[in-house]
């Protein structure tokens, strides 16, 4: 079911303008948590000292908080105005409210671009292929894309062990085909859930190189999001994730097979050298 992404985008001011994300990620749930310090991780590895970062769609700045104290230089970009509001007070970060599809930085003006959230509620690949070509046109030269995207047979299979069988239909089988997404109640107003193939392929397509997909919670993990937070059990879970992706990098395997069975996928890469 598709939406123009004028409505999609009034619903996602209505949405996250209640400012409640910071709270899935930081406090609500195990889920939460464990998405909250497995993208922690994956982003901190990866940037040098003191870097230049723009967290484009970053919200009450739930990352820029912890990047601005790890001693990054921090912008953070977001649509919806009591968000920007909120992450102004971050010491450290600067926060403006913008557009993913034309930010106000310069060229070749930083050293990474967080797109985390941005890839998965815009519809169109058209404006998909333009957050990425502003993303790639503000790194210098090796600096670092860093994208999310919620996977869609995660979703599927989600559907599928909470409703049963019987309660899937066409719309499911429509959002394994296609990923387009939608909620017409009052929750989480979705956009586009992407497969690894794809998430990779849109990445690659906007020229970055050196890809590397992760599974942001692992097998089965998003179940966690209904369980309450508890610090014994987030370190049980990153401690199984963490091994996971281990595993397989021993064995030789590809790491998309883990990405394939997390609720969540994070796609870093680089833009090349000249």
């Amino acid at each position: 079911m598709t939406e123009p992404q004028h409505a999609l985008d009034a619903r996602i001011l209505e949405y996250y303008g209640t400012g409640d994300e910071q709270h899935r990620l930081t406090g609500r749930s195990a889920g939460g948590m464990l998405e909250h310090e497995r993208v922690r991780r994956l982003v901190s590895a990866r940037l040098a000292p003191a870097s230049r970062v723009l967290d484009v769609g970053g919200g009450t700045g739930v990352h820029s908080r912890w990047l601005a104290a790890d001693g990054h230089a921090v912008t953070l970009v977001d649509p919806v105005p009591a968000q920007v509001e909120i992450a102004s007070g971050i010491e450290g970060v600067t926060a403006v409210v913008g557009d993913a599809r034309s930010l106000a930085a310069e060229d070749r003006s930083v050293d990474a671009v967080l797109l985390f959230g941005p890839l998965y509620h815009l519809d169109s690949r058209r404006d998909r292929n333009l957050a990425l070509a502003e993303a790639w046109r503000v790194l210098r030269p090796g600096g670092l894309v860093m994208v999310q995207g919620i996977n869609r047979l995660a979703y599927f299979v989600d559907e599928a062990v909470h409703g049963g069988a019987d309660a899937l239909g066409p719309h499911h089988l429509d959002v394994l085909r296609h990923g387009q997404w939608h909620d017409l109640s009052e929750g989480f107003p979705g956009g586009h859930l992407h497969s690894v193939a794809e998430l990779r392929e849109e990445v690659s397509g906007a020229g970055f190189a050196q890809i590397e997909v992760h599974g942001v919670e692992g097998p089965n993990l998003g179940a966690l999001e209904g369980v309450p937070a508890d610090g014994d059990v987030l370190e049980a879970a990153l401690a199984l994730v963490e091994a996971c992706e281990q595993a397989l990098e021993r064995a030789g395997r590809d790491g998309d097979l883990l990405a394939g069975c997390s609720p969540h996928l994070m796609a870093i890469a680089a833009r090349p050298e000249p």
